[in-house]
Formats: structure tokens, C-alpha cells, sequence
């Protein structure tokens, strides 16, 4: 169990420090987000006076998909350093040592975490600069960081799979634009009960980025809103036992052939 715990730690340490030595991997992760943000609010900040909507800035709407969009680059990011491993035969090398599989799966998504608590402190930071107010206290401010810690884990997760299963650094940096495509169809923009064009509406509930876009945005906006809450727990944590059941899958296959 020492031995076990030993290996992970170094991993763990591995990760974290070439994530942190890698600038690419941190600013581009809080700055574009930012950036989107930025844009976004100005421009349709006009949206917050429709009937119905949840709060009267379209800033602090909005601020909760920032988050998200910020863990999708910093997973990217974390897939992309998994499957340059597999390519220059780190991996294999690995396999020669007693380490548990999902050891290499969970070292790898420390450095990620490390990016994320980053991403959401800053996010914080800016979003009360700017004049957004988390409706939940302090206490929201915990569960906000440990619910994007929790997201992290999932999205880098389902990517660590995605990067064991290619082995390819080129696709997974290819397939990004993919997770644009899942945030545009969710509530990011607008709020579920104001889409009134019907197919949208049904991809926004069946899309789940909407339920933890929607668990952030509680704390922000509602206060304490149980239900949001258990969803967006619930959901991500789902969402991390399949990828890191998946990735084992593809890791174990990758090694054995």
C-alpha cells in the first residue's frame, strides 16, 4: 500500500510540475475564457431583460459557463500530455513497474486539478471585481471550488480516455472544437425555460453540460438550490466513474498489446 501510494505521489508530482512549468497549458485555459466572457456579456447583455430571466446581469448569467469552458481547454490540455506519454513510450515503460493502472489515469489528472483550482480562484476573483455576487455566501464559495474540482476530475477523465484510446497528442488537440459544440448547445447562453426553438430546447436538456453549467450558476444566482446542486454532483461524479472506467479499459489494452 506504501509502495502503491509512493508511485502515485511521484506521478501526481510529475503531473503537477509539468503542468505548472508549461505556461500554454495554464493562461490560454483562464485568459480565452475570460476573453469569451468578456465579449459575450457585452454583447448580449440585453438578454437579462427578457421575461423570466433569473438575474438582472447577464454577466453573472453567464460567469457559471466560463467555468466550465476554462476545465474543457484545461482538459484538452491534461488528454494531450497523456497521449504525448503514449507516444514517446513513457507509458510502456510504466507497465514494466508494479503500478496499478488507474494510478496512472489519477497521477495524470493531479496537474489538471492543479490548473483548475487556478482557473476557478481566478474566475472567482474576477467575477466579484466585476460585480457578481455569489448569492450563497461564503459557504457557496467552497462548494463552488469543490464542485469544479469534482467537474475537473470528470471532463479530464473522459479526456484521459479519449487520449489512451487515440495515443495521438495532434487529435486530441483536433477534437476541441468538439467541446465548443457541447457548451453552444447548452444553457450557457439562456436559461432552459426561455429557449422557445424546440429542438434546441431538447438538446439543452439531454446535453449534460447544462445541468453542471446550471449547478454553478445556483450558487451565483438561486443561493442554495438543492436540487441543482445533487444534479451537478451527481452528474459529474457519473460522469468521472466512466471515464476513469473507460480509460482503464483503454490503458490496459493499450499495454497489452
Amino acid at each position: 500500500m506504501n509502495g502503491m501510494a509512493t508511485q502515485l505521489g511521484a506521478l501526481a508530482r510529475r503531473s503537477v510540475v509539468r503542468t505548472l512549468r508549461q505556461p500554454g497549458a495554464i493562461f490560454p485555459a483562464i485568459v480565452f475564457p475570460l476573453f469569451f466572457l468578456a465579449v459575450i456579456s457585452a454583447g448580449a447583455g440585453s438578454a437579462s431583460k427578457l421575461p423570466g430571466f433569473p438575474t438582472h446581469s447577464y454577466f453573472t448569467f453567464v460567469l457559471a459557463g466560463a467555468f466550465l469552458q476554462g476545465i474543457m481547454l484545461g482538459g484538452v490540455n491534461s488528454g494531450t500530455d497523456l497521449a504525448t506519454d503514449v507516444e514517446s513510450g513513457f507509458l510502456n515503460r510504466l507497465a514494466l513497474t508494479p503500478m496499478r493502472r488507474i494510478g496512472v489515469v489519477a497521477g495524470q489528472l493531479t496537474g489538471m486539478l492543479a490548473v483548475s483550482l487556478i482557473q476557478i480562484l481566478t474566475f472567482l476573483a474576477v467575477g466579484f471585481a466585476f460585480g457578481a455576487r455569489l448569492q450563497a455566501g461564503i459557504g457557496g464559495a467552497v462548494v463552488l471550488v469543490a464542485l469544479g474540482l469534482v467537474i475537473s476530475a470528470a471532463i479530464g477523465a473522459v479526456w484521459s480516455a479519449l487520449a489512451l484510446r487515440i495515443g495521438s497528442s495532434e487529435a486530441i488537440q483536433g477534437a476541441f472544437p468538439l467541446a465548443f459544440v457541447v457548451l453552444g448547445f447548452s444553457s450557457f447562453f439562456i436559461p432552459r425555460a426561455l429557449i422557445t426553438v424546440g429542438w434546441f430546447k431538447d438538446v439543452a436538456t439531454w446535453n449534460p453540460a447544462s445541468y453542471l453549467i446550471e449547478g454553478m450558476r445556483s450558487l451565483w444566482i438561486t443561493g442554495w438550490d438543492g436540487h441543482a446542486l445533487a444534479v451537478a454532483f451527481g452528474l459529474a461524479a457519473g460522469i468521472a466513474a466512466l471515464g476513469f472506467v473507460g480509460a482503464g479499459a483503454a490503458l490496459e489494452r493499450r499495454l497489452s498489446r
